[in-house]
This record gives C-alpha cells, structure tokens and sequence, in this order.
C-alpha cells in the first residue's frame, strides 16, 4: 500500500515535495537502495515504510518471502555470506554474496531474497527413494559425503547410488543421473550384467570395462553404479525329449567346472541338470529333440562322437528300440528309416561301399551286388548300401518284361511267370517311336509301361508286319491273335490314304484289314464330245491270301499305300474308255462303260467280268458302284438338268393319279364305318344313362339314411363331451388355486425371509463400517500427531501469541484496541485480542 501523508502543517526545513509512503504486509519484502551509499537493504512487512528523497525502491509491488513447508527444498543462486549467524557485510553496509554459488534451503521460518540472490526453479518435495529403488548419483566438484554414517571423499565425476529406503537431501556437489530399480531374479532366471568401466564387483571379483556375466541368485539385486543391466535370462527347461546345443563364444568355464574352448560345441541334457541357464560365453545353436527308434526303427548317423571325440567321415548304426540326442556335428542324411520286412516274394539289392566280411562270413568287394531274399527283415550296417527294394514281378501268358543283363548287356523277355531279377539284372525300357506310342496308347486306351512288354491285339482278319532287325527277317501275324515283340522287333506302320477324293497319309494303322470293304474315290473325266465329269465311286474290294503260304502273306505288303494305289488305277481305267465315248452314250450306259473298264467285256460271251486283280499284292475289286454323276461345266449341267425334270414329271403326274383313285376308296370305307359306329355308340349311351339313373336312387336313399343316423350319434357324444369337460374343467380350477395360494404364499415367505437377511446384512455392514472408520479416524489422529510431533505442535499453539508481540513490537505499539463504539468492551480480556483489525483504526 502506498499513500502520501498531509503536508500542511510540515517543518520548514522539510522539502515540499511528496515522500513516497509505502505499506508491507506480512511475509512481503522490498529492496530499497541508498543513492547517497550506493547500498541496497532489504524491508520486510508488517510495516509502513517512507521511502526518503535519497532512497529508490528496487521493485513493485513487494515480492513475497519464500516458504519452504516441510519435507521440501528450494535452490538460492549467488546466495550471501553467513558467519556464526550473521550476514557479512562490506564497509557500505551492501550484503556480501557468493557470485556463481549455489545453496540449497530447506525448512525454516520465511525469508527474503537479498539483492543478487535468485531462486532457481521453484520450491521442490524432497525425493522419497523407495525400497528397493536408488538415485545414480554424479559429483560435480570434490567434496566429502557424510550421509552413509561415514566421511567420504567425493571426487568430481564420480558416480554411486544412493539407495532406498530414505529421504534424498539433494547437494549443490552433485546432480540425479537417473532413478535405478532392483531386478527381481525369480526362480528359472538370471539377470545378465555388464561392466562400465573395471572395478570390483560386490562378490570382490574384478570386472573389466565391456565385461558381461550372470547374477544366479534368487531374490532382488540392485544393479551396482558400474553396473549396467543387459536383459533378464530365462532358463531353459530341459527334459527327456528335449537338450539344447551349445557353442562357446570364447574360452571359459562353465557351470559344470569344464574348461571349454572358443567353438568348441556341446550337448546339455537332462541328466546334467533339469533347468539351464545359458552363460554369456556361450550361445544357443539350437534346441536338440530326442530321436526315439522303435523295435523296427534304425538310422545311420555319420561323423559320429565316440568316446568324446567326432569321428568324421565314419558312420555308425543304432537301433531301436532306443532315446538318445545327437551330438554336436552328427548327421543323419537319411532320418529314421525303417527295417526291411521282406515278403516271400520280395529282395534287396545290396551293394558293398567297401571291402568286408558279412555276418555270415562272406568276403565282399567294394561295389558288389548282391540280394537278399525274403520272408525276413534286414537292418544294413554301416558297410552296406540299399540299392532298391525288389519284388517278383507276377506275369501272366500275356504279360512280360523286358529284362537286360548289366554284364553282357544282353536283353531278353520274360513272360508267363513270376521273375524276381537277379542282382546283375534290371529292367530295359524298349523305345519306340513317337507314332508308334501314339497308336499303341489309341488301341489300348492307356500309355505303356517302357519296360513292360509291348503287345498288340490284332483284330479278326487283320494282319500285321514285324520286323526283328536283329534276326534281319520280318514275321507275319494274322488276327485274331496277341502280337508281342521281342526286344529286337519293332512293328510296322501303314500310312493310307483316305477322305474323299482320296489324299496320302490321311490314315495310320498298326494293323492291315484283309477285307472285304470297300472305298469311295472322287475324279473327273471327259468324254470323246469334250463334256467334263465328276464320277464318284465306291469299290469292294478285300484280300485273298493262303495263311499256310508265307510268301503269299508277305505279297500283301508289298504295295505301302494299296488304297491310293488302286484307286489311281481304276481311275486310269476309266478316264480311258470314257475319253472315246460320247457324253449322250455315256450318260444313258454309264454303268456298264465302268463295269467294262474295270472289269472288262467277254465279246464271246457277252459278259463282264466279275472282279480286278492287282497282282502286285494280291488286292481284288469284287465291285464297282457309281454313286454320282455330274457335269462340270454349266451347258452340260443345264441339258441334264432339263431331261431330269422332264423324267420326273412324267413319273409324279402318273404316281398323282394313281394316289387319289387310292384317296377316293379309303375315304368311302371310313365314311361307312364311321356310320355303323356311330349307332353303336348310341346304343350304349342309353344303357349306360338307365344305370345311371337306379345309382342316383340309390345313392340318395343311403346319403338320407346316414345324414340322419351320423346327426343323432353326434349329438348324443357333443353332450357327453360337453359334460366330460365341465367336470374336467371344474377339477383343474380348483387344483389352479391351490396352486395360486400355495405359490403366493411361498413368494410372500421368500420375500419376508429375503428382507430380514437383507436388513441384517445392512445392519452388520453399517456397523462394520461405523468400526472401520472409528478405527481409520482413531489411527489417522495418531498418525498425524505422530508424524508431527509433540514439539511441532507445541510450536504451532505457540506461534500465534508470539507472532501478535513480534507484530506489536514491529509497530511500536504496546496495546491497542478496534471497536466501532456501539458494542460493550470487556477489558479484562483484551490482552488476549490486541491485534484483529485494520491498522489504520484509532487507539483507545
């Protein structure tokens, strides 16, 4: 507050000028500086203060005094000197401070900051460091560190803990790093370390900087300040079906006393420990599962470990039934494999990998074969190599194979029993070529098996040509019959000509038809006139041959293609004789001129002849057919088609007559049919409607009958229905209020049982909480006078009265009362009520 006083009445000597007037209140403060001495003082409230011509005031309005409740503290930079309680001043009476200091206050009464003193921050809790929790702490300056009971030299750049439980009471020397909490190490765990800097540990082992180990023991351990934790390790639980693979990082030794080398691998397995924690010179390659072998279960492990030490390029067989790991750098190429079980008809084809004596005495040489032939089952050591598995090949009269001697190189087939190959045996695969496969796979509706033997049906009068290029000498087989060749015997294929007009190539076949069939052929001619023909043509033909004469039956195959052969022949034939004929005379003849061209004309006799022989393969022509004639150019074409229309007129117009002469006498028959019909009909309708008649007499007399019998028995049953049902319903309404009754007055008991149990409930829970709250205020008071203490609070009831003489005596006023006239003093109890209202009031 700042006022001006009344200068009216002023001394002489005081200047005219207004002096500044300026009101503190309690916990306020002001810097004032003298001009005249250059030194600033500090003025605190409760006070009036006149600031002089000579003096300036530093700040406004007046700044509060800090107050530093309990269990806090607040940091004063460039804060002033204090000698045995008392501020040291320079000889102007300025306060001396310490300039690039720092201090830290704690609880005490509130106080001004004095000119070049700053408050850094704001008021700060004091830190509460938890069990098991401690400050990473860093020194800033040298200094000696008395909080652990005992003087220790703090260098700077030191760092250390301070742990939980207490209260941190921080220091200008040194600064918080970080907030460091205790690792729990629970059972199957452990906590993994790394060194910071070379020290000894609190197990008074050296540590150097970057070096990693385990802490094993179970329980809460508080990382140390050099101390740096890596990450928690959970061990691995080991068991019967599961081991774990180890590698060393680099040499050590390790849980079980044992020296190991850089790289060096090994096995932990159950029986070493149950649970394993990896150490940190070692690493995990891998979990190992058991590998478990029944009775007829075994498996070659190469580089085996024997006695400790890995075997390489050896092999070892174990069978079951067996558990065990594999060891570090074990192999088994071949996993777990089954024993051979040999059937009767079954064999192994063994090969020696290197010289040895069987168990049954006999001295093998690297890579020989030999079988070993069932009923029995077979497990192979380590010196024997499984070829293959060989079973005895059924076959039937028709079935065979083609099997070749890996020696001689021989091949041979074998057909009509059952074969197990020998050991210097195996099955050859007979290639054929593509078009071949092709029509094999067509005839027998499914591909070939290469080394089966190839066999073919010939169809019935049908024959087919096979050559055996080794005996140089073709054989002949004529259907119905199974061709089956022989190793050296490859089949012919027959490629004709086919469609029409007749093209080469068009047909494949295996197999040559002996006939009869016939063909049809497309070509033109020109007769002696120059008129252009197209004929068409089929021909019969077949083969004639002597099955007992085996050249006849060569002499079919002779001729590739006989189907383009002959029908280049007959068309020869004919364009010959119709190129000397005129087209009126072929038109009217056309059939005997190509009977006569191909089959020829007897003068003598006045025949034809009956069939054309080729003699080059014995094919005959038993017949011509000529299936169409037509012109190729258009005069022709039109003339022919004008004596055509005319034939065909002249046939309708007769086959019209005779057809409606046939129309007239059908139609006079029906009419008189229909007549006689008709009056029949008649007839029968009228029997049928009399019986009619006596059925509707008799349906009514009957419907009346049973309208009136069905009408009294259903009313004589409604009524006793009826009846039935008013007692029935009388029984179930009187057993439904029973029902009522006895349920409501259960729902009413429930209800009254539930509202007492709930009502005690309520009653136990209020009083339970009426003692729980008694109890919670009784403890919240003795805590709190506890916690405050017998001192503090007698400071407290104190402090009152003392801060009123303090107040009193910062105004130079030894008494002073407040009133507004109207109300009765008791000045037996003013003492007690001195100080309460505005200063400004008047005194009493």
């Amino acid at each position: 507050m700042r006022r001006r006083p009344n200068t009216s009445n002023t001394n002489t000597n005081q200047s005219s000028q207004d002096l500044e007037v300026i009101s503190l209140k309690p916990l306020e403060y002001i810097h004032i500086h003298d001009t005249n001495t250059s030194a600033t003082k500090v003025v605190t409230g409760p006070r009036i203060v006149t600031i002089q011509q000579h003096e300036k005031v530093q700040f406004l309005p007046p700044k509060k005094m800090i107050i530093i409740p309990k269990r806090n503290y607040c940091i004063i930079e460039n804060p002033v000197k204090i000698e045995k309680g008392k501020f040291i001043t320079d000889e102007y009476g300025n306060v001396q401070v310490r300039h690039g200091e720092k201090e830290i206050r704690e609880t005490q009464l509130p106080f001004p900051l004095y000119p070049h003193e700053n408050l850094v921050g704001e008021v700060t809790a004091l830190k509460v460091i938890a069990p098991l929790t401690a400050l990473r702490l860093r020194s800033l300056r040298d200094f000696d560190d008395s909080r652990l009971g005992e003087l220790i030299r703090r260098l700077a750049g030191d760092e250390y803990l301070f742990e939980g439980p207490a209260t941190y009471l921080p220091r200008i020397e040194e600064s918080i790093l970080e907030i460091v909490k205790a690792e729990v190490i629970k059972p199957g765990s452990a906590l993994r370390l790394r060194a910071r800097k070379d020290f000894t540990d609190r197990n008074k082992i050296k540590r150097k900087a970057g070096e990693e180990w385990l802490v094993r023991d179970n329980g809460v351990y508080l990382p140390g300040v050099n101390e740096e934790k890596v990450a928690i390790v959970k061990a691995i639980t080991l068991t019967d079906k599961v081991s774990i693979h180890l590698r060393a990082i680099k040499a050590f030794t390790d849980v079980f006393e044992i020296k190991r080398k850089a790289g060096e691998e090994w096995l932990v397995t159950n029986e070493h420990i149950s649970t394993y924690i990896p150490d940190v010179n070692e690493e995990v390659v891998r979990k190992v599962p058991a590998t478990v072998l029944t009775e007829n279960q075994y498996i070659m492990i190469h580089d085996p470990v024997i006695d400790g030490k890995q075997r390489i390029g050896q092999k070892l067989l174990r069978k079951g039934e067996s558990t065990f790991f594999l060891q570090p750098g074990e192999k088994i190429p071949g996993g777990i494999q089954q024993v051979y079980l040999l059937e009767e008809n079954e064999a192994l084809l063994l090969q020696a990998e290197y010289d040895f004596v069987d168990s049954e005495g006999t001295s093998r040489k690297a890579g020989e074969l030999w079988t070993v032939q069932g009923p029995c089952s077979f497990t192979p050591s380590v010196e024997i190599k499984v070829v293959t598995t060989r079973k005895a090949i059924p076959l039937d009269d028709n079935e065979g194979i083609y099997v070749r001697d890996i020696h001689t190189g021989k091949v041979r087939l074998e057909k009509g029993k059952s074969y197990l190959l020998l050991p210097s045996e195996e099955l050859w695969n007979k290639d054929l070529r593509e078009d071949v496969e092709d029509l094999l796979t067509q005839e027998n509706g499914k591909k070939r098996v290469k080394h089966q033997v190839v066999s073919f049906r010939v169809r019935q009068n049908c024959a087919v040509r096979i050559y055996d290029y080794k005996e140089k000498k073709p054989r002949i087989v004529l259907g119905p019959n199974l061709v089956m060749l022989g190793p050296d015997e490859q089949i012919n294929v027959w490629n004709l000509s086919g469609d029409t007009p007749k093209k080469p190539g068009v047909i494949k076949a295996l197999s040559l038809q002996l006939g009869p069939g016939f063909m049809t052929d497309v070509f033109a001619v020109e007769t002696s006139d120059h008129a252009k023909l197209q004929l068409q043509l089929a021909y019969n033909w077949r083969f004639e041959i002597d099955v007992n004469d085996v050249n006849n039956c060569e002499k079919i195959f002779s001729v590739p293609d006989f189907v383009g052969d002959i029908c280049k022949t007959i068309a020869s034939k004919v364009r010959g004789i119709v190129a000397s004929t005129p087209f009126d005379k072929f038109h009217k003849n056309s059939a005997d001129i190509i009977r006569t061209a191909v089959f020829g004309y007897d003068e003598e006799t006045k025949q034809y002849g009956e069939r054309f022989v080729n003699q080059t393969n014995g094919l005959i022509i038993t017949g011509v057919d000529i299936q169409s004639v037509e012109p190729v150019d258009n005069r022709t074409r039109d003339s022919l088609l004008k004596s055509v229309q005319l034939a065909i007129e002249i046939t309708t117009k007769s086959q019209e007559a005779v057809a409606l002469h046939i129309a007239a006498e059908t139609e006079q028959k029906a009419k008189g049919d229909l007549e006689r019909q008709k009056i029949d009909d008649e007839k029968e309708a009228e029997n049928l409607r009399k019986e009619l008649i006596d059925l509707e007499s008799k349906t009514r007399i009957m419907e009346q009958t049973g309208e009136a019998t069905t009408e009294a028995e259903s009313s004589s049953r409604a009524r006793e229905i009826e009846a039935k049902t008013e007692v029935t319903k009388a029984k179930f309404g009187s057993e439904a209020k029973k029902i009522i009754s006895i349920t409501e007055l259960e729902i009413l008991k429930e209800k009254q049982d539930f509202e007492l149990e709930h009502q005690k409930s309520i009653t136990t829970i209020e009083i339970q909480k009426e003692s729980e709250l008694s109890e919670i205020e009784s403890t919240k008071f003795k805590n709190i006078v506890k916690s405050i203490g017998a001192k503090t609070i007698k400071s407290i009831a104190q402090a009152g009265p003392e801060m009123q003489q303090k107040l009193l005596n910062s105004l130079g006023l030894k008494s002073m009362l407040i009133t507004d006239g109207n109300s009765p003093i008791n000045l037996f109890t003013t003492a007690g009520g001195i100080i309460g209202g505005n200063i400004g009031g008047k005194d009493k």
